[in-house]
């Protein structure tokens, strides 16, 4: 595994980390294969780990910190966030700041997520949304400092909508984030445009989730894929995201060298960008932990590839679906 330096925060993280969506409140999630899952990770040299409060109401906040404590000899890096007030995702311009993260909701839900964690501090605190008009509002910013200042997070950040990398600029100018999360991987490759350069200059942690685009980078999903009751996929791959996203899948196979899958080449079509920090795939499973840790090698993919995949680059703006 390698580590890089997370931002101004100057924590060496490893390259993959753990997205911990899928440990709480999807089918077929199992507590004792997610923390057969975690512990393989720690041994894999993973060290950075994200969860939130809405991944099962509080459940995968308190699978973390069982991992926590059954490894007290390793610095592992917890990070979690913050839901909205109104529990909408993502944000949208006509919320209110005062319906989605007034000062008395950060610190209610901040003190939730540490006591399902059994810390005193968390690592990393994030917005799970935001918007960018919510950005000149001082009650927030005064709540990181109290936050700060009292022990209880070390750093703070913001998780941004889906194709909206841009709408999180005002907030990461005003110096309070330490950290930004968005969504990077083969097609959604937009962030590199002012999201990227700005983090790069202000010393932001960059965190890259959805390296697989939901799945559609395994080269699992085809046309046909019904996901089981229940699965949030099934209400993402609605038929007009469904077909495109598979075509779009498709025309990569040609593309994937001999002795690689198409999740492998996901994953180290981001290691070549240095402005990430670290990557976050949701690992329900040990193969999985096995395969996506591999990935953090140093060797990333041949220049040519790497340039021919920049060309796969697809822009999408938020629908009704894309939630």
């Amino acid at each position: 595994m390698r580590y890089r330096t997370f931002g101004k925060t100057n924590w060496p993280v490893s390259e993959i980390g753990y997205g911990m969506w899928g440990m709480a409140g999807w089918t077929d999630s199992s507590d004792i294969q997610s923390a057969k899952s975690l512990d393989l990770a720690v041994e894999k040299g993973v060290t950075f780990f994200d969860t939130a409060w809405g991944y099962g109401e509080g459940h995968s906040e308190e699978l973390l910190g069982q991992l926590v404590k059954r490894h007290p000899s390793k610095k592992l890096v917890t990070a979690s966030k913050i839901p909205p007030k109104n529990f909408q995702w993502p944000a949208k311009p006509e919320y209110t700041f005062e319906e989605s993260y007034p000062t008395e909701h950060i610190l209610e839900y901040t003190e939730k997520t540490l006591k399902n964690l059994g810390l005193e501090q968390i690592d990393l605190m994030q917005f799970h949304t935001w918007d960018d008009g919510w950005s000149h509002r001082e009650e927030w910013q005064r709540a990181i400092e109290d936050l700060k200042a009292s022990g209880k997070i070390a750093a703070m950040g913001i998780s941004v909508n889906r194709w909206e990398p841009e709408n999180g600029i005002k907030a990461l100018k005003t110096g309070m984030l330490d950290a930004v999360q968005v969504i990077y991987n083969i097609f959604d490759q937009n962030p590199e445009d002012v999201l990227f350069p700005l983090c790069e200059k202000l010393n932001i942690g960059v965190i890259a989730r959805v390296p697989f685009d939901e799945g559609t980078l395994t080269g699992n999903i085809t046309k046909e894929t019904i996901f089981p009751q229940g699965d949030w996929r099934g209400t993402y791959f609605v038929p007009e995201n469904l077909n495109s996203s598979v075509d779009h899948a498709d025309a990569l196979r040609p593309l994937i060298p001999e002795g690689m899958t198409m999740a492998e080449m996901a994953l180290r079509f981001i290691t070549m960008n240095k402005v990430v920090r670290t990557i976050i795939p949701g690992m329900r499973k040990e193969r999985n932990v096995v395969a996506n840790t591999a990935t953090s090698d140093g060797k990333g993919l041949n220049v040519d590839l790497h340039q021919e995949l920049k060309k796969h680059r697809w822009d999408r703006t938020p629908t009704a679906w894309s939630q």
